[in-house]
């Protein structure tokens, strides 16, 4: 098949199928401009195997062709889909309506735990990409999938909650580079999102307990917590701590605040750590070792203190706001917002979101038990990072 010819027909079937998904308005057609190359041709044996390959695709009906002259002589003048179906056999491709019809029927175990690759599959139907990942990347979710269910198995299990990135990607693909190659599907099945702002592999790996180098939690405050080997205050302006080692609180703080973002984080520290307060950051959504360690210091508190999270005013804030109310419902504590309100955001500060976003951010406002302020942000249209605030 004349590699030319071969092109200019995969791009006709490409025209169709932007038609099909309503990303293109005019008839799928290769007209006169497309052809200059070929127009321009001064061998005839080129000229002549490109016109070949076209008479061979209109003897199968799957185009029709318009000459300049009469059929054989002179130049095509224009190239005319006639059959999708039979233009796809000719060029031993498949279909982007048959690899859809059997991505769903792939994904379709799996929805009810990710609904968002619905979403995934409707992007791909308009021809778009999910991070750059197209549909022939059904087996990429597929991993991802799995890794998420063994880390999750993991965590659920009591066993390993914090898992070498490397020996666990061995472990599940006995390839151990598999899952590095797989934040993109990863971020997308956590966030049960296709539009949320793509997270930096290590959140994501990090969320899922995986790492390439382990990191110790940070804590700030005039506060002693009680240690595997050591009971001490903390020191000044923070330390920084194995998340397994940390057992306890020895004194009672007058509140707990979790803080999303490192600057906001040190810049608190510097300012509270001689205050009986503890501050804790979480380094974007925390890993189920950083939670564990956050439900053990939790679970002590006497009635009336406050526990708080200090998060960016978007999707990804409210998400992680979600999940750490849940483990504080767990102890029958009730996680409050800090300055998450749009009250607290200067208009030069704000930049315009999305409905969609607005409505997720909604969403995980009222997973956190904050429905009245999930209305102010859907209604404020808009998102800010918690550095701006601080």
């Amino acid at each position: 098949m004349d590699v030319r010819a071969r092109q200019l027909l995969e791009k006709l079937l490409r025209a169709y199928e932007k038609a099909e998904a309503g990303v293109r308005k005019r008839r799928p057609a290769i007209t006169r401009s497309q052809l200059m190359d070929y127009h321009s041709e001064r061998s005839l044996i080129a000229k002549e195997s490109f016109e070949a390959t076209m008479g061979d695709a209109k003897a199968q009906r799957a185009i029709s062709l318009s000459w300049d002259g009469k059929p054989g002589e002179g130049f095509i003048d224009r190239i005319d889909l006639v059959d999708a179906g039979v233009l796809a056999s000719f060029l031993n491709v498949i279909p982007l309506a048959e690899v859809l019809a059997q991505t769903r029927i792939v994904f379709k175990p799996y929805l009810s735990d990710f609904p968002v690759l619905d979403s995934v599959i409707n992007k791909w139907t308009q021809l778009r990409t999910v991070r750059s990942l197209e549909p022939d990347s059904t087996q990429d979710w597929l991993d991802s999938i799995r890794t998420i269910q063994y880390c999750r198995k993991a965590t659920i299990s009591g066993g390993i909650i914090s898992v070498p990135l490397r020996e666990a990607s061995y472990q599940i693909f006995k390839d151990a580079k598999r899952v590095e190659r797989l934040t993109g599907p990863l971020d997308v099945l956590l966030t049960d999102s296709v539009e949320a702002r793509p997270r930096e592999p290590r959140d994501v790996l990090q969320e899922l307990g995986l790492f390439r180098e382990e990191h110790p939690a940070r804590l700030a405050g005039n506060v002693i917590i009680v240690r595997t080997r050591v009971t001490s205050h903390l020191d000044a302006p923070y330390t920084g701590l194995p998340p397994p080692s940390v057992e306890r609180l020895g004194s009672i703080p007058e509140f707990v605040m979790s803080i999303e973002n490192q600057t906001t984080f040190h810049s608190e520290a510097r300012q509270r750590c001689d205050d009986p307060v503890l501050l804790l950051y979480t380094a974007g959504m925390p890993s189920p070792a950083w939670r564990a360690m956050y439900a053990r210091l939790i679970a002590g508190l006497p009635d009336g203190i406050p526990v708080y999270h200090w998060g960016d005013v978007d999707e990804g804030g409210f998400r992680i706001a979600a999940t750490l109310a849940k483990d504080a419902q767990a102890y029958g504590i009730s996680l409050k917002p800090w300055k998450m309100s749009p009250d607290d955001v200067p208009e030069n500060l704000r930049r315009p979101a999305s409905p969609a976003t607005c409505n997720r951010m909604r969403v995980f406002a009222e997973a956190a038990g904050w429905a009245e302020l999930g209305a102010k942000i859907e209604e404020a249209k808009f998102t800010i990072e918690q550095e701006g605030l601080a």
